[in-house]
């Protein structure tokens, strides 16, 4: 009963690109979703699909990223299968993870538990992942060079929960950033939630780069950024306790749930 159980399919153009590489995704993306279950990684498979003509130094430096990144998370890699496929996009390398892990005894986390006056909280700075690939992918160049912010969060997951705070949710902002996973709340639980724009952690870099993109950094995806709903009699606790760690330097209290009808989520801009 207290088994943790996911899977998941990485692609990404380019395969490297600054900060990290398909193999520090597929390794800490899967990890990830295990600790927002509330759970301690403990094992990952990992199956390689590798196109014909990718080089091997190529694909040695993306299997030193995955031992690496696994080393970092604590967990160990038990199994795993290698393909390989006629020359067809030209990707190069397709990962497929699963991940198994344990559940933490007396950790609730649960949507159905969240709350008007909750606090909603951010683990670092926005948008950086989405970002660094998009401006790699246009050529894009900046004075403060993006990087990739992917990386395990079991270990700020923990630590904030072994501090004791009240955590109701906990949600990895990948896919549709920040705003999707709010949006989801707001849509399951049928409450709203305020932003504050000035509270937001976005580089200026970042904003920059959105700007020239044409993009909202809110929606864009992140790789080691987590969601973090939270009774706000704990918001300081929780924060203090992201805030010891390197992935948690940046950490914010961005904004809060609300009774307000109709359900909307709705950001708070500088101009008021």
């Amino acid at each position: 009963g207290d088994l943790v159980f996911t899977t998941d399919s990485f692609v990404v153009t380019p395969l490297e690109f600054p900060g990290g590489d398909i193999g520090v995704l597929a390794v800490a993306g899967t990890v990830n979703d295990l600790a927002v279950m509330g759970a301690v990684p403990v094992a990952l498979s990992l199956g390689l699909i590798i196109e014909e003509g990718l080089p091997l130094d190529t694909l040695k430096r993306i299997v030193s990223s995955v031992s690496s990144t696994a080393r970092t998370a604590g967990v160990k890699i038990v199994t795993g299968d290698t393909k390989v496929i006629e020359r067809r996009a030209g990707d190069g390398l397709f990962i497929n993870t699963a991940g198994v892990g344990r559940r933490r005894p007396d950790v609730k986390l649960d949507a159905a538990r969240i709350s008007p006056g909750d606090a909603i909280m951010v683990n670092g700075r926005l948008a950086e992942h989405g970002l660094t690939i998009m401006s790699v992918r246009n050529g894009i160049q900046f004075e403060s060079d993006l990087r990739s912010d992917g990386r395990p969060l079991n270990h700020l997951i923990g630590r904030v929960l072994d501090r004791g705070a009240d955590v109701r949710f906990i949600r990895d902002a990948t896919r549709g950033g920040l705003a999707g996973v709010l949006a989801d709340i707001s849509e399951q639980r049928g409450l709203s939630i305020q932003i504050e724009e000035e509270r937001l952690p976005i580089s200026p870099t970042a904003r920059h780069a959105a700007e020239m993109l044409g993009l909202d950094p809110i929606s864009v995806a992140n790789e080691g950024i987590a969601v973090f709903v939270v009774a706000a009699d704990d918001a300081a606790t929780a924060l203090a306790a992201m805030r010891g760690l390197p992935e948690g330097r940046d950490a914010a209290v961005v904004g809060r749930v609300t009774d307000s009808r109709p359900p909307l989520v709705e950001l708070n801009t500088r101009a008021g």
